[in-house]
């Protein structure tokens, strides 16, 4: 596709073949040679682990132009460690850190061209994913894997931008098993997360919000991203070891400690959800999607924070502090860009 064919204004948060990806294959107990691939097909075998037994994890981390005109990676590096720990909750082989950040770094370049220009709220969305490709039957680890990182430009994951949204929230659904995948990055905790979310869209909701799927007691996740409140200049997120760490949650805790908000990671109990003053969902691709209004399906409670339509201060200053560091206009001064040359 020709750059000049692209709206880039109006990109939604979908697929757009770009010119490479690139791939790694772990086989005879070795990483070999990072290779470049035009081709969006992979060879596999019909009995490969990953189609059987779910040996599969993925990342996803962005790639942004700035004013400058130079190229933005955010993190990459907090991505390859969970990257890592995500093969290593599926038993697959952990594709060391340095391999991680040097194919980040050559299908950005390989595909520059798709970083949109400054100041369309675009950016290049990078997903790496590793599965298991030896053949099984038996239910077994595989001895070889591959590791391919593609690239597309996409542009903000909510429609609707910077905006509040409505969430639902019901008992139904558990998002992961206690004690089992919701620590780490893999394809079967968003395929079980399916159903629910596509509940909440007929009921014209942008996702579904869980509660801990224990006790059905505590905030979980919000979709597929992880959750906050602010209240008495607090920012509040869930502590729980089914929770996907999301390293913009991350990013976002430690702004608020430099803007002086005190930050506190623990249960939250759904009791208390009425006394924040603000909340949101946050993860690589929405940043942060403030929460307008929770409405409890199953009990008609309703919990309002945006009469007005509009998105809390804190909300809105943390966003756009680090929305500043993405794109360069704001001082880098923990080090999470790396500039690709």
């Amino acid at each position: 596709m020709k750059e000049t064919e692209i709206d880039w204004s109006n990109l939604p948060f979908s697929y757009m073949k770009t010119d490479y990806n690139v791939r790694c294959t772990y086989k005879d107990g070795k990483w070999g040679e990072i290779e470049v691939s035009d081709s969006e097909y992979i060879p596999l075998h019909i009995a490969a682990s990953c189609l059987h037994y779910g040996q599969e994890s993925f990342e996803g981390l962005k790639a942004f132009r700035g004013k400058d005109g130079k190229v933005r990676v955010f993190r990459m590096d907090e991505n390859a460690r969970r990257f890592i720990r995500s093969a290593e909750g599926v038993k697959m082989q952990p594709l060391p850190e340095e391999i991680f950040c040097e194919m980040v770094r050559k299908v950005v370049k390989l595909n520059e061209r798709f970083v949109p220009p400054y100041g369309t709220g675009a950016s290049l969305y990078i997903r790496p994913l590793e599965i298991g490709i030896s053949p099984r039957v038996g239910v077994s680890p595989a001895t070889e894997y591959t590791v391919i990182m593609l690239v597309t430009p996409v542009g903000p994951y909510f429609k609707t931008g910077f905006k509040p949204t409505k969430v639902c929230l019901s008992r139904e659904y558990d998002r992961v098993a206690p004690k089992g995948t919701g620590s780490i990055k893999v394809g079967g905790n968003y395929g079980a997360s399916l159903v629910a979310g596509e509940k909440a869209h007929e009921l014209g909701y942008s996702v579904m919000l869980y509660l801990d799927p224990k006790e059905k007691k505590y905030i979980d996740e919000c979709g597929a991203a992880n959750f906050f409140g602010i209240k008495d200049n607090t920012y509040i997120t869930p502590a729980s070891e089914s929770i996907l760490p999301s390293i913009t949650n991350k990013s976002l805790r430690e702004l608020a400690r430099d803007l002086g908000i005190k930050v506190e990671e623990r249960h939250i109990t759904l009791e208390e959800l009425p006394t924040f003053e603000e909340v949101g969902a946050c993860g690589t691709a929405a940043v942060i999607s403030p929460v307008g209004e929770i409405d409890d399906i199953d009990t008609g409670e309703k919990y309002v924070f945006s009469k007005n339509g509009e998105v809390g201060p804190v909300s809105t200053l943390l966003y756009n502090k680090l929305r500043g560091i993405q794109y360069g206009d704001e001082p880098d001064t923990h080090g999470w860009c790396e500039i690709i040359d």
